[in-house]
């Protein structure tokens, strides 16, 4: 079957979704105000309420969600065949994930820009917030250390990626300068900045002192490294240490200054590299050598498959971003359908073209299958795999094979970065939050707050636990990863489906995708738990029989008080809008 075919059909049933299910829901659902006074105009303070314009909060808020999981996921969902892979995407990009992101957002606008923690308290009661909040709290670590071990090894594995990713934090922060100091337009700026990386990776490409690569700084790879870790045990350390350095920067300065313009750039990025992608797809015309499923697997698609594509169809980290930065940067009620649903969207076409990649890569049906020969091999293949099949369908507009390599794999750590230092954003909110519930007010002191973000995330990354060896704690949570984040996108919908009820409107399109996602990740997490248990003691699965545990128990309690207080008639419209 033609890559082609599978494309146009996804990107048709894309472009139905927002013009019309989008808009019923904005009208008819959210009911959208284009008068009403949003959080950023409210409480503008310069740092994290700041009016923005909508497509550069949507270039913001896209660039934040669209991280590696949206690339990872679908590569290795492939493995069960990819028409199941491709139904998942389209649908729950369409059904649930576009009313998920776009739900939040608007329910975080229409309360102050409060997080979806937060917002539990008013929904659901005390308790529910606390526990959601240490749901929450766990899911972002993850997503730190899962996120800072992708970049520190797409570093040390493309070396000429480095200077291009650098390079756009000084352009990142005159083009913020320029547009709020000297009130340019951000437009032509951020196109120059995304010209200057590009030019920046086909230098680095074809010469080799434009790239750093501290393996072979360090001896090669047979080096013995600093404090005998080995060179790229020392490598991958020397990059966590940097990439969490500069997150904590990041993380601390006013959105206006580094993460709004980077964001920026980023969102051309991604325009372009899609469009170098699906451009390089029509002219190369691949064939899919993948089978349409594949019944010959180690483990079954039910649940597993919702919760590996992740990002790809929906994710509960979009509900975070949305109701914990966007929110606040919301210029317009109306501007919400763009920043959230089609935020959504853009992700799906990620999500689409990751798996055209990998499937028309291989030259048959039996080297697919000798690559993705378990669910184990397809893990550890993936991300490599998508690497290079984007390369070859870049290659398609004539783009030499080491430069289109280099440009994959920057925007991977481009989205990855972004969505690191926002997540660590995220979690300095929630620890505040949590100094404010326990009342200890240092918490909320934004440098103790994110210091305590920063440094448990690089000691979970660095964790020296599990079969990989130092550096493994970022690869040994990723199966943790993804229930947690199905989890929390079917909780926040929940809490949706209950504030549509309160405001006596039709709550169904948000029922239904949250009945439909929790019933996965719950057996998903049940069975994950139960698995570990049976290994419970050994080196690598202590801490995710703990992890699981913990969320799974707060998740069923949250779940049920929630769905204790959906079945009451209620009207809360004095505390809740």
């Amino acid at each position: 079957m033609s890559g082609i075919l599978v494309a146009i059909i996804g990107l048709i049933v894309f472009a139905l979704g927002y013009r019309y299910y989008s808009k019923f829901v904005a009208e008819k659902i959210f009911r959208l105000d284009p008068n009403y006074v949003t959080p950023a105009h409210k409480y503008e303070d310069g740092v994290d309420f700041v009016p923005t314009n909508k497509f550069v909060l949507w270039g913001h808020h896209f660039s934040s969600v669209a991280g590696a999981a949206p690339i990872v996921g679908p590569a290795i969902a492939v493995y069960w065949g990819w028409l199941p892979a491709f139904l998942w995407v389209i649908l729950g990009t369409v059904f649930a994930a576009g009313v998920h992101d776009f739900g939040t957002l608007v329910l975080s606008v229409r309360n102050k820009g409060q997080s979806v923690g937060t917002l539990a308290h008013r929904l659901i009661g005390q308790r529910a917030k606390v526990l959601f909040l240490f749901i929450i709290l766990i899911l972002v670590l993850m997503v730190n250390a899962v996120f800072a071990w992708v970049i520190a090894n797409l570093f040390i594995s493309y070396p000429a990626s480095v200077i291009p990713i650098f390079i756009q934090i000084p352009l990142a922060v005159w083009i913020g300068f320029a547009v709020y100091k000297k009130k340019r337009k951000m437009l032509i700026p951020s196109l120059l900045a995304l010209a200057v990386m590009y030019a920046t990776a086909v230098v680095a490409s074809k010469v080799d002192f434009m790239q750093i690569d501290l393996v072979q700084y360090m001896g090669g790879e047979g080096g013995a490294g600093l404090f005998g870790l080995g060179a790229v045990s020392t490598a991958f350390f020397i990059w966590i240490i940097i990439l969490m350095a500069y997150v904590y920067i990041a993380s601390t300065l006013p959105v206006w200054k580094l993460l709004q313009p980077r964001d920026f750039i980023n969102s051309h990025q991604l325009v372009v590299g899609l469009a170098i992608l699906y451009l390089g797809l029509l002219f190369t015309n691949p064939e899919i050598t993948a089978p349409i499923t594949n019944v010959d697997t180690d483990t079954s698609w039910f649940p597993l498959l919702f919760i590996t594509i992740a990002c790809g169809a929906i994710s509960g980290f979009h509900g975070l971003v949305s109701s914990g930065t966007s929110s606040k940067q919301l210029n317009k009620e109306t501007d919400a359908r763009l920043v959230g649903y089609f935020g959504a969207v853009g992700e799906g076409v990620l999500a689409l073209i990751s798996i055209i990649a990998v499937v028309t890569f291989f030259p048959s049906k039996e080297e697919f299958l000798a690559t993705y020969s378990s669910f184990a091999a397809s893990s550890g293949s993936g991300l490599g795999v998508f690497v290079e099949g984007a390369s070859r369908l870049a290659t398609g507009l004539m783009i030499p094979p080491e430069v289109a390599t280099t440009i994959v794999s920057i925007i991977i750590i481009s989205f990855a970065a972004t969505s690191l230092d926002t997540s660590v954003r995220l979690m300095r909110y929630i620890i505040a939050e949590l100094g404010v519930e326990y009342k200890m007010p240092a918490l909320s002191k934004t440098h103790v707050a994110t210091s305590i973000a920063v440094v448990a995330s690089a000691a979970l990354v660095l964790l020296p636990e599990g079969p990989r060896g130092f550096g493994s704690g970022g690869y040994l949570l990723w199966p943790l990863f993804g229930t947690s984040n199905q989890l929390l996108a079917g909780i926040s919908l929940l809490l949706i489906s209950i504030w549509l009820k309160r405001q006596g409107r039709n709550y169904l399109i948000t029922l239904i995708p949250m009945i439909f996602v929790l019933f996965m990740t719950l057996i998903a997490m049940f069975q994950q738990v139960i698995f570990e248990w049976s290994w419970f003691g050994s080196n690598s699965n202590t801490l995710l029989f703990v992890f699981g545990a913990i969320i799974f128990v707060f998740a069923v309690w949250i779940i049920l008080t929630a769905f204790s207080t959906l079945t009451k008639n209620m009207d809360d419209s004095k505390t809740i809008k």
